[in-house]
Parts: C-alpha cells; sequence; structure tokens
C-alpha cells in the first residue's frame, strides 16, 4: 500500500512539474524578441505586390518600425503586446501583425485591405 502512495506522489510531482515545464516554454516562446531585420513581402488594397526590406528595433513597449519598399521609406511606431505587434505609422489605421511560431510576422494596414508578411 506505501508503494502504491509513494507512486502516486512520485506521478503527482512529475505531472506538475511537467506542466510548469511547458508554461514556461510557452512563456519563453511568446517572449521572443520580434526585433531585428525581415524582408517584406506584401499585397497592396488594389492588389499590386511589393517587396522591401524592414528594420525592427526597441523594446516590446516602445517598437520603431522602418520599411524600405522600392524607393519609398516609411516609418512607424508601436508596441507588442503577446504576440500581437501594433504600429502607427502616420495613417488612418495602424499595422497589425501576429507572430508567428516560424518567427515570421504576418499583418494587415488599411484596415485589413492591404496585407504583409515580414520573414527574418
Amino acid at each position: 500500500m506505501a508503494n502504491l502512495f509513494s507512486r502516486r506522489r512520485a506521478m503527482g510531482g512529475l505531472t506538475a512539474l511537467l506542466t510548469l515545464s511547458l508554461v514556461f516554454l510557452a512563456d519563453l516562446a511568446s517572449a521572443q524578441s520580434v526585433t531585428g531585420s525581415y524582408r517584406v513581402e506584401g499585397r497592396n488594397p488594389d492588389g499590386s505586390a511589393y517587396s522591401g526590406r524592414v528594420q525592427i528595433s526597441g523594446t516590446a513597449k516602445a517598437l520603431v518600425v522602418e520599411w524600405q519598399v522600392a524607393n519609398q521609406r516609411y516609418t512607424g511606431k508601436g508596441s507588442r503586446n503577446g504576440d500581437v505587434v501594433w504600429i502607427d505609422w502616420g495613417q488612418r489605421y495602424p499595422v497589425v501583425y501576429l507572430r508567428m511560431p516560424s518567427g515570421e510576422l504576418h499583418g494587415t494596414w488599411a484596415n485589413g485591405r492591404g496585407l504583409e508578411r515580414l520573414i527574418p
């Protein structure tokens, strides 16, 4: 009987350890930085495609994004909450990105009429 209780206690401890480990790994994955250089591919609201480079710097609460698309430069500022990044780039609607497990950022702009993908 004592052996049975000992196994249950050990299994309970192992389950708790495994749960804590999974929570830690999930937090670590969502805490990965989005700063760095990206290749950008996108589609304008009129359906035309574009590509270029993007640089993201700063911290989660104060991000700076610089786009270079063809001969145009755009700059925006924003923040990150978990896997969601909001960037005010001076237009009526912000760029809203979702960080994917691959590290890519998938986003929309122009109130969802423009689409964009940032590839590390």
